[in-house]
Protein backbone atom coordinates (compact mmCIF):
# COMPACT_ATOMS: atom_id res chain seq x y z
CA UNK A 1 0.00 0.00 0.00
CA UNK A 2 1.20 3.63 -0.44
CA UNK A 3 0.24 5.81 1.71
CA UNK A 4 2.50 9.05 2.69
CA UNK A 5 4.91 9.47 4.55
CA UNK A 6 4.17 12.70 6.05
CA UNK A 7 0.35 14.15 6.56
CA UNK A 8 -0.02 16.92 3.55
CA UNK A 9 -1.05 19.46 5.73
CA UNK A 10 0.64 19.36 9.46
CA UNK A 11 3.96 16.84 8.24
CA UNK A 12 3.16 14.84 11.05
CA UNK A 13 3.99 11.25 9.99
CA UNK A 14 2.07 8.53 9.69
CA UNK A 15 2.66 6.22 7.86
CA UNK A 16 4.87 3.79 10.59
CA UNK A 17 1.39 3.46 11.94
CA UNK A 18 -0.80 2.55 8.72
CA UNK A 19 -0.45 -1.28 8.78
CA UNK A 20 -1.30 -1.25 12.63
CA UNK A 21 -4.80 0.38 12.00
CA UNK A 22 -5.68 -1.49 8.84
CA UNK A 23 -4.90 -4.62 10.95
CA UNK A 24 -6.89 -3.14 13.87
CA UNK A 25 -10.03 -2.63 11.47
CA UNK A 26 -10.24 -5.67 9.73
CA UNK A 27 -10.11 -7.02 13.52
CA UNK A 28 -13.70 -5.30 13.83
CA UNK A 29 -12.76 -2.51 15.22
CA UNK A 30 -14.09 1.28 14.75
CA UNK A 31 -11.73 3.43 12.53
CA UNK A 32 -12.89 6.26 15.26
CA UNK A 33 -11.76 4.54 18.16
CA UNK A 34 -8.31 2.95 16.65
CA UNK A 35 -7.20 6.42 15.80
CA UNK A 36 -8.30 7.62 19.05
CA UNK A 37 -5.87 4.98 20.60
CA UNK A 38 -2.89 5.23 18.47
CA UNK A 39 -3.12 9.04 19.17
CA UNK A 40 -3.78 10.54 16.17
CA UNK A 41 -5.88 13.72 17.01
CA UNK A 42 -5.97 16.20 13.97
CA UNK A 43 -8.36 16.07 11.64
CA UNK A 44 -5.77 16.44 8.67
CA UNK A 45 -3.95 13.12 9.84
CA UNK A 46 -7.57 11.32 10.60
CA UNK A 47 -8.40 12.22 7.15
CA UNK A 48 -5.02 10.56 5.68
CA UNK A 49 -5.80 7.19 7.29
CA UNK A 50 -9.42 7.53 6.74
CA UNK A 51 -9.56 8.74 2.77
CA UNK A 52 -6.52 6.05 1.62
CA UNK A 53 -7.54 3.46 -1.08
CA UNK A 54 -5.92 0.66 -1.76
CA UNK A 55 -5.66 1.16 -5.46
CA UNK A 56 -3.67 -1.95 -6.32
CA UNK A 57 -6.58 -4.07 -6.41
CA UNK A 58 -8.35 -1.73 -8.85
CA UNK A 59 -5.79 -1.87 -11.79
CA UNK A 60 -4.55 -5.32 -11.46
CA UNK A 61 -7.23 -6.70 -13.94
CA UNK A 62 -5.77 -4.25 -16.59
CA UNK A 63 -2.35 -5.35 -16.12
CA UNK A 64 -3.90 -9.06 -16.20
CA UNK A 65 -5.98 -8.08 -19.56
CA UNK A 66 -2.85 -6.55 -20.84
CA UNK A 67 -0.30 -9.35 -20.07
CA UNK A 68 -2.49 -11.63 -21.93
CA UNK A 69 -3.11 -9.38 -25.26
CA UNK A 70 1.19 -8.86 -25.07
CA UNK A 71 1.38 -12.84 -24.96
CA UNK A 72 -1.11 -13.17 -27.93
CA UNK A 73 0.26 -10.75 -30.01
CA UNK A 74 3.64 -12.51 -29.31
CA UNK A 75 2.57 -16.24 -29.89
CA UNK A 76 0.70 -15.08 -33.71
Amino acid sequence: MLIPVRCFTCGNLIADKYNIYVNRVRMGEKPASVLDDMGIKRYCCRRMFLSTVETINQLLPYYEVLMRKKEEMESS
